[in-house]
């Protein structure tokens, strides 16, 4: 495994970032030995579908696939399974279980995050689930095709997602959400509420500001789910969407900086200069969560995030390095909505609404200081693209604009 480690690029993370900087170092002439560490079977593969296609039923495991196996052979990417358990940051090696050592030029932590685990009793009962990897969306297409009851806690976007293909399945599905809202932390309260209107449109129980005290079994398997009024809400299985923590010991071991994640500087770049990062595990300064002159630090969830920053890394990697200045966006799909949303809002940006919410297609114009800052879209992909293009500037739409239907958002683009 030491063969060339002075011109060795090993990514740890086999996820869809860790693919991407490995296809990108590729793409940008990187010819030197390249190796992909992945604790998980089988070849990377997309994890958005699979709390939406994979779950129904509608993609295999083939349709999932970043890219198939003779991919990885002709781009002479490695493919390693195997657990890492710590970097030896003064030799340059990556220790992966079992004792092996794997020897690096430049190594990219692509660690990602893992479940929140549900802190209370009774979790430790069959039939409570997680969703973050395709063992996890087999078990629980497995049980699902058993089950008539189905409780989701937590009313984020795996949740609700899920609860979405539920529903659409024919079971009977309670969310219980401890916020008064769903998606809070995501989105406006005007997105929040359209989304829980919509959701018991689709015959879902949706139960908010409702804390989780305990599971119930019977056997050893779990049969109901209490709440802090006391009810005991029945459940044949339970899936837990209470988000997640990033992967950061392997890094905070190794003498790294950690705070919400590993830091990293605006080239992604950690303070040991043959370490770098990406994706859902990684801190970076961006101008998007706080101002064009003062950027602070995120740590974002998204599938695109990860795609984006390992481009830019790449690029960094084979002699063009440039900040990382990429616009976030993600997007979310629930039965027949689609929510795309671009930059990020703070908590007291003011919302302005365009397009009327019972047509099913509008958006939410988020602002600060009259200064656009976010837009949430609902099957409205037109608006989605044009905030992708304003934001990616400097952002020249007014609230007053924003709200007026006969304005045509076009326009600013030429400006």
């Amino acid at each position: 495994m030491n063969e060339r480690a002075e011109e060795r690029i090993v990514i740890l993370g086999a996820g869809q970032g860790g693919f991407q900087a490995a296809a990108s170092l590729r793409e940008a002439g990187f010819t030197g030995p390249l190796t992909l560490v992945g604790d998980e079977p089988g070849l990377p593969y997309q994890r958005p579908p699979l709390s939406k296609a994979y779950m129904k039923g509608d993609a295999g495991i083939e349709q999932i696939e970043l890219r198939p196996a003779a991919f990885y052979a002709d781009h002479r990417i490695e493919l390693i399974e195997a657990r890492a358990t710590g970097i030896d940051r003064a030799t340059r090696h990556l220790m992966l279980e079992g004792g092996a050592r794997l020897g690096y030029a430049h190594l990219i932590l692509a660690t990602g995050a893992r479940n929140r685990p549900l802190p209370v009793p009774g979790r430790e009962l069959s039939g409570v689930y997680y969703l973050r990897t395709r063992a996890d969306a087999d078990a629980l297409k497995a049980t699902l095709a058993c089950a008539r009851h189905v409780v989701v806690i937590g009313a984020g976007f795996i949740g609700l997602e899920f609860a979405a293909v539920a529903r659409a399945l024919g079971h009977e599905v309670t969310v219980i959400e401890a916020a008064a809202r769903p998606l809070g932390r995501a989105v406006s309260p005007e997105m929040s509420a359209f989304f829980a209107q919509a959701h018991r449109d689709m015959g879902t129980t949706l139960l908010l500001g409702a804390g989780v005290v305990g599971l119930e079994g019977v056997d050893g398997r779990v049969t109901g789910v209490k709440t802090t009024d006391g009810v005991v809400h029945k459940a044949d299985f339970v899936l837990v969407g209470i988000g997640v923590v990033p992967n950061v010991e392997l890094a905070a071991e190794a003498g790294l900086e950690v705070a919400n994640g590993i830091v990293v500087d605006d080239h992604l770049a950690t303070r040991d200069p043959a370490i770098s990062a990406l994706g859902d595990a990684v801190a970076y300064p961006s101008r998007f969560a706080g101002g064009q002159d003062e950027p602070a630090m995120v740590r974002l969830e998204s599938v695109q995030n990860a795609v984006d920053q390992a481009r830019c890394l790449a690029a960094r990697l084979t002699g063009k390095s440039a900040p990382f200045e990429a616009v976030p966006w993600f997007w979310s799909d629930q039965g027949d909505l689609k929510l795309q949303m671009v930059g990020l809002a703070g908590p007291t940006d003011s919302a302005v609404l365009r397009g009327d919410p019972a047509t099913r297609r509008f958006s939410v114009f988020r602002f600060r200081d009259g200064v656009l800052t976010a837009i949430e879209s609902v099957n409205r992909p037109a608006d989605h693209m044009l905030g992708r293009r304003l934001l990616a500037g400097t952002p020249v739409l007014t609230p007053e604009q924003a709200g007026d239907e006969s304005f045509e958002l076009k326009s600013l683009l030429g400006r």
